[in-house]
């Protein structure tokens, strides 16, 4: 009977620790976890009952905030900036939790941030209700607009990225199609899933993926300008010859060729080019033999100076990695010296670059967030300039690059020049798909204005051929999208944001 009652007893122990321990193991261990889950209602609730900071744009421009409800959760959540911001504001649901930049800065909106501290422990004391601290972002609202307007009035799927040089604050980041935020914000339950559940058919593409900094894409032509700032940099000048060919055998393929757009000459000419009409001109044979005379090492070296080939970053939203690839052979390192084979940026990164060029090699770190402030509106902390790289392009060889580039503008077709304003750009048309010959090609459009003396760049990606189909090119789809953002972002800086 002792033996038995001992072995009970034993047993009783055992449990009793185990209990104690999942019970330290949920409360100590995974506390912070469970609390910093998007889907915990009761956090969810708890903090519902918050008067929720807001995010403004740069001008001051209310993109999300709270007002009184007469429910039990006390707030409610609009955004007055709509379907145009929804990729960087993203949603505060009680259903479905929150995304963007309300997941990522949500300690800051509800008050829990550690710098809120002082304020925290002042509304106890009042015994006034806890507040959030106000987020205000880089953003320039009609930048934004023209951008999110462009995209949407043909019904382009894509996205727009525009940069300061100087500073890295970004100006415009849209993503399409989008959504309205707003019934996710909703009380009602049956609203959110109504929300949610109309968004399910449209997933491909998918209203709630940001284009701009998570989605990779083959850059096309304008990965050039990397391929181009290597040569230069390795002692080529703008006027050195390179090929017009019209095709070249890739080099251990049995046979494979690579051809200009449309199997022509470049520019239609016989004989050598410089390689300033190979960029104008956007000629894939003389790019892809360059690349081979430059090697895999000295083009990777240069885009990881520009930022490629690195860990995923964070600007406020998540930002994939962009990359070159392997480019284990000849072979590969000619069809990504053109922006294809393994290469992949993000619209941001590609933005990257061109501000990169018109800041005279320097590239700067991309920022969205301008600063934080308390509920009271005094500052608590305020990004500043932040050089990434002080040499990613030497100056000499980015003050060749603009030259090249503003005679690529020149030579680039497509509407919406712009009298009296001076553009550098690059463009690009880039294929994809298991049929790529067949699958309407990625567009896209890099650029910087003024030319000589920069105050935006900007980054255009259109999926599919827009509405070009099989016939669409950087030049005719992406381009006057482009144009419309750089105008609207100079005369914005010009009245002072």
């Amino acid at each position: 009977m002792n033996r038995t009652l001992r072995k009970v007893g034993i047993a009783m122990i055992v449990l009793v620790v185990a209990l104690l321990g999942n019970l330290t193991y949920n409360q100590v261990v995974m506390a912070d976890r469970y609390r910093q889950d998007p889907l915990n209602q009761r956090i969810l609730f708890e903090e519902a009952t918050r008067l929720r900071g807001q995010i403004t744009a740069a001008d001051g421009t209310i993109l999300a905030k709270s007002v009184p409800s007469d429910d039990q959760y006390r707030y409610q959540r609009e955004y007055p900036g709509g379907s145009a911001y929804a990729n960087l504001t993203g949603y505060y649901s009680l259903r479905y939790g929150p995304i963007g930049l309300e997941r990522s800065q949500q300690d800051i909106l509800v008050g829990d941030d550690p710098s809120l501290l002082g304020d925290r422990v002042q509304d106890f004391l009042t015994g006034r209700d806890p507040r959030g601290g106000n987020v205000e972002l880089t953003i320039l609202p009609a930048v934004q607009q023209v951008a999110y307007d462009e995209l949407t009035a043909k019904g382009y799927t894509g996205a727009v990225v525009a940069i300061k040089p100087s500073t890295g604050e970004i100006l415009a980041l849209v993503s399409t199609p989008s959504f309205d935020p707003a019934p996710f914000a909703s009380h009602s339950e049956a609203v959110q899933k109504k929300a949610y559940n109309a968004l399910v058919p449209a997933r491909d593409p998918d209203p709630l993926t940001n284009r701009a900094v998570t989605n990779l894409y083959p850059p096309g032509s304008t990965f050039k300008l990397v391929v181009a700032a290597a040569a230069l940099n390795a002692g080529m000048t703008p006027d050195t010859s390179v090929t017009s060919s019209a095709t070249i055998t890739l080099p251990n393929t049995g046979g494979a060729t690579l051809s200009n757009f449309g199997r022509e000459s470049c520019n239609g000419q016989v004989g050598d080019v410089t390689l300033t009409e190979a960029l104008a001109h956007s000629c894939n044979t003389a790019f892809a033999e360059v690349a081979m005379s430059l090697g895999a090492d000295a083009i990777r070296n240069q885009a990881i100076a520009l930022g490629m080939d690195s860990t995923e970053s964070n600007i406020g939203l998540r930002v994939s990695a962009s990359t070159t690839g392997e480019m284990a052979d000849q072979a590969a390192v000619a069809q990504s010296g053109i922006g294809q084979r393994d290469v992949v940026t993000t619209p941001l990164e590609s933005a990257v670059i061109a501000a990169t060029i018109a800041n005279n090699g320097v590239r700067m770190t991309p920022h969205l967030i301008s600063r934080v402030t308390a509920p009271d509106l005094t500052t608590v902390s305020q990004t500043e300039p932040e050089v990434a790289n002080p040499d990613a392009i030497k100056a000499s060889v980015a003050e060749q690059l603009k030259a090249m580039m503003i005679t690529t503008e020149d030579a680039t077709p497509g509407a919406g020049q712009i009298a009296g304003l001076e553009i550098a750009s690059k463009t690009g048309t880039a294929e994809h798909g298991t049929d790529p010959k067949n699958t309407p090609p990625h567009t896209w459009y890099v650029a910087f204005a003024p030319a000589k003396a920069p105050t935006v760049a900007v980054a255009v990606l259109v999926e599919n051929g827009g509405d070009a189909g099989l016939d669409a090119t950087g030049s005719k789809v992406a381009a006057p999208i482009g144009r419309d953002v750089l105008k609207a972002a100079v005369a914005a800086q010009a009245a002072g944001g």
